[in-house]
């Protein structure tokens, strides 16, 4: 195992010791860099290889005995070089994993990366610059374990940029903002901070806010297909699966599709640390558990009600909290369900 090979793919000694308590004679390590749904490409110390995975891990995935690898994890592979292929036959525990509720179902977690140091949370400083959404990914990032990152794209085609950068700037004091135009290069140097040392940065975002055009321009060479931005200032994906890439300069990063449909799972933590101020002003709040609703005594309204707190800041902090509460219940009552039993399924489908 050549682990100088290992080290620029970001493996480290969380994996390291996971690798070694696995110890099975013939697999070797390496990191998910596409994926394909069928077919995934892999990053090893033998070049990137094609990889499926089997019948047995596909059982253990349904079951939810295992997770379903993704763009980022580490796996135990056993090569195949002979059939032009190779087996996955693990996943590696995870340090960090960004995960949204899958579009269109209730209660599935997808993730979207694994084991991610950072998350650019890009937006385009255009008529689609939207405040709550940016909320919805800040909370999606406060939960993944991973530090988030604003970066505010398409300076250039921005007529008051100070301006925007302010207004965003309020919705996480403690998050880093960045401007940046990929187009003139402006504020793309300070990037580099958060991808040296082999670290792993994700960009998530909606589409055509410009994802594709900052990781070509980090990467020093067009390999992302861009498309142009409709008149409705909606992006066309052009990014159409998740994939890992290795930075010339060391550092690597996960492009995604853009997110129309973004939900949030289990999530909690990051609605709480996407609105701190809201927490910070409920401290003040004569009951400990007001919900800023209409109890009396509450300082979070009375925020609102003399001009410290905007009323759409709370209304989006009101929004994302009940979804989050919304899918712990559907979880809950899931658990709590006595499985049925195959009679009882076959009436249930009229058989």
């Amino acid at each position: 195992m050549d682990e100088q090979v290992l080290e620029k793919l970001g493996w480290g000694p969380s994996y390291q010791e996971a690798w070694r308590s696995r110890a099975i004679e013939g697999e070797e390590p390496a990191r998910i860099g596409a994926d394909y749904g069928v077919e995934y490409v892999l990053f090893s110390a033998r070049g990137d290889l094609r990889a499926t995975v089997p019948g047995r891990l596909r059982m253990a995935i349904r079951k939810g005995e295992s997770v379903r690898p993704v763009v980022g994890d580490w796996v135990a592979f056993e090569p195949r070089l002979q059939e032009g292929t190779s087996i996955i036959q693990a996943v590696l525990p995870r340090r960090t994993q960004l995960a949204r509720k899958a579009a269109g179902r209730t209660d599935e977690e997808q993730v979207v990366a694994a084991n991610v140091d950072v998350v650019f949370i890009v937006s385009a400083l255009t008529r689609d610059l939207n405040p709550r959404r940016l909320e919805r990914y800040l909370a999606l990032a406060g939960d993944s374990g991973a530090a988030p990152v604003l970066v505010l794209t398409k300076a250039d085609l921005c007529e008051d940029v100070a301006a925007a950068r302010e207004n965003i700037a309020t919705l996480a004091p403690d998050v880093p903002l960045h401007v940046v135009s990929s187009v003139t290069g402006e504020g793309l140097d300070v990037l580099w901070r958060y991808i040296g040392g082999n670290r792993t940065v994700a960009l998530i975002g909606s589409s055509g806010v410009g994802k594709s055009t900052l990781i070509n321009r980090l990467l020093g060479s067009t390999r992302q297909v861009v498309a142009e931005v409709r008149e409705d200032d909606k992006g066309r994906h052009t990014t159409t699966h998740r994939e890992l890439f290795l930075l010339p300069q060391g550092g690597l990063v996960i492009d995604t599709p853009g997110m129309r449909e973004l939900g949030l799972m289990e999530s909690e933590e990051g609605v709480r640390t996407t609105f701190v101020d809201i927490e910070e002003l409920a401290a003040g709040c004569r009951f400990s558990d007001c919900r800023h609703e209409k109890e009396p005594g509450c300082a979070v309204r009375e925020a609102v009600r003399d001009g410290r707190l905007a009323p759409e800041r709370l209304e989006s902090f009101h929004k994302l909290s009940q979804e989050v509460s919304r899918q712990e219940r559907q979880r809950d009552a899931q658990t709590k369900r006595p499985p049925r039993s195959s009679t009882e399924a076959q009436k249930k489908r009229g058989r």
